[in-house]
């Protein structure tokens, strides 16, 4: 057998020796910083069966025992070699924007990981969001390194590349934005202060002729505030800027000896119910520091560096200008602020302002929505998802529920869309667009014959589109589309959009030789044997598709990512239609290409080189199976290249997956994949193992009126079962050599499976997961019923509760800050319940990481697991059994 990476991760497997050795690098890897570990279980009356050994050579001992060794020595973060660290230090490719005529497209490039040290600086955690104090911007931003500018050929070819330049080496770029017309771009800079040493905002524009950036205001006094939107583009050659106000002086201190004791009340008797989170205001001090960094003053900002304060200050978090250009759409939160909620539920104002600064009208003042039940489809209360027609020069559009909001009410209609003008005349009322049974989506915009309204209802997976005439009264309007949210084989596709000479995006309207209202339809074409992704040309009155794109099947995967023909009203020839494609196979990173009808030649546009050539040859193969129910799954295998089971044996595996909830059988065991895909190295996906069985669907499935968690470790069992099963039968890996892993939800599902099926798995992987659902007594992930509603449920599921029940070894990984329900506590809980009954165990908690883990020394620990996952579990574990 070609031994697995062997030249490129240092392992290898001999099977004539039933052995496998781990080369790595020499050099000491301790472990991370906080670092809990449990390898000994208690002395009880019957020693425990010892598990099945995966190292069987004489080296397991002392390699157990220097792992130990150096747990105990604790001296900080571990690596992999070096070969390992050149694959995940590996920059993801280039983002792109597009110019709004399409005759230009920008690049920009990125970074693989920040230090650790990015990490690490202050920030102010303030109803639901976290702020660098430093910058008055939100903490831990990525951002790009370098913006390069392609002309767009009339031949589908790219122009020499243009290099924005002007700003200092090693500057961090975000906010990246085209002007209207397509010929300046804006984004800020970070810099550091020359007075405090402090990172700031400066805002720049550059010439997307000549690539000349250049600071868009050099006034010191000018400060951002990007804590919401920082700016937008109000016409071609002005942008409206949040700024930090010139009267904010120094922050708020927190006093030293409380004002007085923390009180909350409900003598009203509201039933708030909340899911939990650890981010919101605490205390007065907390909302004179929310009141501090997020309150700005706007300013009208020209290209030629003209500054025109416009609004009173205030907590502005969208910016909205009208596609006409004359009015501005402003909405901010206000006091009275609360502990329970984040600021998105906040009071909420949205006002109409003239460009030039005079003040038209209110057009709502919502009151805190702290009582919007936990029910799927439950929204705020009054006017919400208040936008600008996009198709108009000033006409507003929104949405209010009839139902109070409660998704428990049953009401007909449940929701109108209600649409009038910025300024109405002599006192016009607005005019309702729809009324509709299901819980309003979005609206798609054609013209003033057509626009597509989506409506959706969760509970039953229902959702219809339908067809309108926004200025026909006279026209009714029709259901284009009514199906299961769910049914993946029959999801007819997205319209393709066009931009407008304003910059808001329409339904492109396709000219052909037919007559009727043609549009373009993409879609991920979702079937048994994999997605294939198709364009169709739809007939908008009658409902008739013709397939006029469809992506290869045998080995390629394509996609339309983007329509690149230009009409200043939206009108494409279909002979003439240009389109942004990707194309990428199992061995091909993805490459981008213009292709163009009618004879759809495409030219290529990108070169992108493997980011790592060394694990070209992995096999990937999508798979078929069923659980013992009947319920058809599906899973991707990862294997060794020119691995053979029949000549080299059964390999170590490990199974990485996350639950899905459902309300069919058929939609469950429905193919959402493709096996022509590029397989790239994430840093949270441990790809770099011996087998991985790569998200195997564990459908969770409640048919009609059941409901699919009282049925959930039932189901659970039997779909890890069916996964197991499988590639035994294949013969590529062993039963009592299977690992189960994941993040998350996946973390959950992987204790459980260790709890409740002890006999398919040797150990697991449980990253930042939440265990104990009494923690989270209002709902989890699809689950809206509360603990005292379905207590036996909460109880079941919880792995928690089933600790004395766990006798494999398992690992759990969590991030110190992580803010969701799933915080550090409950991994620590978990692991002195297991620890409590015995169980081995270890518990890892990364310094600074959230939910999801970045810092480059985190990430490297990590997938130092990941590849080595046998010697520090496996054979840690034999040692101590021994």
């Amino acid at each position: 057998m070609v031994p697995l990476l062997q030249q490129h991760i240092g392992i290898g497997i001999s099977h004539a020796a039933n052995s496998i050795t781990i080369t790595t690098d020499p050099s000491p890897r301790p472990p991370p910083p906080l670092l809990r570990l449990h390898p000994q279980p208690r002395r009880r009356r019957h020693a425990p069966a010892k598990p099945i050994a995966l190292y069987t050579n004489c080296k397991c001992a002392s390699a157990a025992a220097s792992v130990e060794e150096d747990d105990v020595a604790g001296l900080g973060y571990r690596h992999p070699p070096k070969q390992i660290q050149e694959i995940l230090d590996v920059p993801p490719n280039p983002s792109y924007l597009i110019s709004p005529r399409r005759d230009r497209i920008m690049f920009l490039k990125r970074t693989a990981m920040p230090p650790l040290s990015e990490l690490t600086k202050p920030e102010n955690v303030l109803s639901g969001i976290r702020i660098d104090p430093g910058s008055n911007m939100r903490s831990r931003m990525s951002f790009y390194t370098g913006i390069t500018v392609h002309d767009l050929m009339a031949n589908g070819t790219l122009g020499p590349a243009k290099e924005v330049h002007g700003y200092a080496d090693g500057a961090k770029i975000n906010f990246v934005t085209w002007s209207p017309d397509g010929q300046h771009m804006a984004f800020t800079v970070r810099y550091k202060d020359k007075v405090d040493n402090s990172v700031n905002l400066s805002l720049w524009v550059a010439n997307a002729e000549s690539g000349e950036a250049r600071p868009l205001c050099i006034s010191e006094d000018i400060r951002l505030n990007a804590i919401f939107e920082l700016f937008v583009w109000v016409n071609d050659s002005t942008v409206l800027v949040c700024t930090i106000p010139s009267s904010r002086g120094c922050p708020p201190k927190k006093p030293l000896v409380p004002f007085g004791p923390r009180i909350r009340s409900n003598e009203h008797k509201n039933v708030v119910q909340m899911r939990a989170t650890k981010e919101m205001l605490k205390d007065l001090h907390e909302e004179e520091l929310f009141d501090y960094y997020a309150t700005s003053q706007l300013i009208l900002l020209s290209l030629d560096g003209t500054v025109k304060p416009i609004a009173p200050p205030a907590i502005y978090t969208a910016l909205d200008p009208s596609p006409d250009e004359k009015y501005l759409m402003l909405t901010s939160v206000h006091r009275p602020y609360s502990s329970t909620v984040s600021y998105k539920r906040f009071p909420k104002k949205v006002e109409l302002w003239t460009v030039d600064g005079t003040f038209i009208r209110e057009v709502c003042d919502l009151p805190l929505a702290e009582d919007i039940p936990i029910t799927s489809g439950s929204v705020r209360k009054g006017k919400r998802l208040i936008r600008w027609r996009p198709d108009m020069p000033s006409t507003l559009y929104w949405v209010e529920a009839q139902d109070g909001g409660d998704a428990n009410v049953e009401v007909s209609p449940r929701d109108i869309v209600y649409m009038e003008l910025a300024d109405p005349l002599n006192g016009e009322e607005p005019q309702v667009l729809l009324k509709l049974d299901l819980r309003y989506r979005r609206i798609s915009w054609c013209n003033g014959s057509h626009a597509l309204v989506y409506e959706h209802w969760y509970k039953t997976r229902r959702t219809r589109t339908w067809v309108i005439s926004p200025d026909c009264k006279d026209v009714s309007p029709q259901i284009l589309f009514e199906r299961s949210s769910e049914d993946a084989y029959s999801n007819p596709g997205s319209p393709m959009m066009c931009r407008t000479p304003a910059g808001t995006f329409v339904i492109a309207k396709i000219k052909t030789n037919y007559e009727g209202t043609y549009i373009l339809l993409k879609g991920k074409g979702a079937t048994p044997k994999g997605s294939t992704p198709f364009l169709d040309l739809l007939n908008i009155n009658t409902g008739v598709k013709e397939r006029i794109w469809e992506s290869s099947k045998e080995k390629y995967y394509e996609s339309v990512l983007a329509l690149m023909s230009y009409n200043p009203k939206c009108e494409i020839q279909l002979n003439h239609l240009k389109l942004l494609v990707s194309k990428e196979s199992r061995m091909e990173p993805t490459q981008y290409y213009i292709k163009a009808w009618p004879d759809k030649n495409q030219v290529q546009i990108t070169n992108y080189s493997h980011p790592y050539p060394q694990l070209a040859l992995l096999q990937k193969e999508v798979i078929r199976y069923q659980r013992e129910d009947g319920v058809k799954l599906t899973a991707t295998l990862y294997l060794p290249p020119a691995y053979d089971p029949s000549k080299d044996g059964p390999l170590p595996c490990l199974i990485w997956s996350y639950p899905g909830e459902f309300k069919s059988r058929e939609a469950a065991g429905q193919v959402r994949r493709s096996p022509n895909k590029f397989a790239r190295i994430s840093s949270n996906f441990p790809l770099l193992w011996f087998a991985i069985l790569a998200d195997p669907t564990i459908p969770i499935i409640g048919e009609r009126d059941q409901e699919a968690n009282d049925r959930y470790i039932e189901q659970l069992v039997a779909s890890a079962e069916a996964a197991v099963n499988e590639i035994v039968r294949r013969g590529v890996a062993h039963h009592d050599r299977i690992a189960v892993g994941g993040h998350s939800y996946g973390a959950f599902m992987t204790a459980n499976l260790l709890a409740h099926a002890p006999h398919l798995f040797c150990c697991g992987i449980a990253r930042s997961g939440a265990y104990n659902r009494t923690l989270t007594p209002f709902g989890f992930q699809k689950e809206v019923r509360t603990l005292w509603v379905a207590t036996d449920t909460y109880i079941k599921m919880s792995p928690f509760m089933s600790a004395n029940k766990i006798k494999k070894p398992i690992l759990l990984i969590h991030g110190e800050d992580d803010s969701k329900v799933t915080t550090a506590m409950q991994s620590s809980q978990f692991y002195d319940a297991l620890k409590g009954n015995g169980v081995p165990c270890r518990l890892v908690i990364l310094p600074f990481e959230r939910h999801h883990y970045v810092a480059r020394e985190s990430v490297m620990h990590d997938q130092v697991i990941y590849m080595d996952r046998i010697k520090v579990i496996t054979c840690w574990l034999q040692h101590c059994f021994c």
